[in-house]
């Protein structure tokens, strides 16, 4: 490991960024400095618009993409190399707004019952119950599921904040009903609550991400479902049926982890019974015309 790697690590770490953000920045990162096969302490600013272009027109990065290079290097130069540049210096690329692929309920049904065994099909109905990224459903305890107060505890999810989610009583039984179907012959020990609720193969491991979004594709496409579906297609669905079924978009923030209220009101914009049932002026223009002349 070079110097100028483990000192950014070391500013990461100072930072107390995520340890997926840390992969990501060394990522890109090295990455550059493979390019130019060089250390990135030799190179200018012209040097990284030259490879952002490269990533753009050669590589056609996603404008993602794109910009996680740019926060990568600014990180690398302004904060561990202490490089002063100047505003805008790496200008970051327009993203297109997209909005999010959601299933309907019929859908999502018919997407479960097509998931290949209870232990998946628990997880993935973790996602949709609870609303949960597949992130905080690998990683949830047993001691995280309070059946008492039907809450689910996630414990350091995006940002580093905890949050409590929903536990439905159909949820809860199907944990359950997993529960059982895993300890249906005698345990070496007692469970403990810090133990995986969806273990994975390997000793001591939690279930693994990329298994479990596998078995979404397939799910999907045995379902017949032409949309792309991953697992946050389910937390998608989970937050679109709630504002459906009239839940308030403040505690649909609540319930997803958002920081901001703009992030959750996009749901709106999916939803056609949300859109449907909305009242266009037109309708009142007459009745708000008669009232205002009333008033005269």
């Amino acid at each position: 490991m070079t110097p100028l790697r483990q000192r950014m690590i070391q500013d990461m770490q100072l930072r107390n960024l995520g340890t997926n953000t840390q992969r990501a920045y060394l990522h890109y990162v090295t990455g550059l400095a493979r390019f130019y096969q060089t250390s990135p302490d030799h190179l200018s600013l012209e040097d990284l618009r030259e490879y952002q272009l490269y990533l753009i027109n050669e590589r056609q990065y996603s404008a993602e993409s794109v910009n996680h290079f740019v926060v990568s290097a600014k990180f690398l130069y302004n904060v561990t190399l202490e490089t002063p540049w100047p505003e805008d210096a790496l200008p970051r690329c327009r993203v297109p707004y997209k909005l999010p692929v959601v299933l309907s309920v019929t859908e999502v049904a018919e997407f479960f019952q097509h998931v290949c065994t209870i232990r998946y099909r628990a997880a993935l109905m973790t996602a949709y119950g609870a609303g949960l990224r597949v992130s905080e459903v690998v990683s949830l305890q047993i001691g995280d599921i309070d059946s008492q107060r039907m809450l689910i505890r996630v414990r350091q999810g995006k940002g580093k904040k905890d949050r409590y989610a929903m536990l439905s009583p159909r949820l809860l039984e199907v944990l359950r009903c997993w529960w059982r179907s895993r300890h249906s012959t005698p345990q070496p020990r007692k469970p403990s609550p810090k133990d995986w609720l969806f273990p994975g193969w390997r000793e001591g491991r939690h279930m693994n991400t990329a298994s479990l979004q596998t078995v979404c594709r397939e799910a999907a496409r045995a379902a017949g479902l032409s949309k792309r579906v991953t697992v946050h297609t389910l937390r998608h669905s989970f937050s679109t049926h709630l504002l459906e079924n009239g839940t308030d978009t403040r505690v649909i923030q609540v319930l997803l982890g958002h920081s901001r209220i703009d992030t959750t009101a996009r749901y709106a914009q999916v939803s056609p019974k949300v859109v449907a049932a909305t009242a266009s002026p037109l309708d009142n223009l007459d009745r708000n015309a008669r009232k205002g002349k009333g008033k005269k």
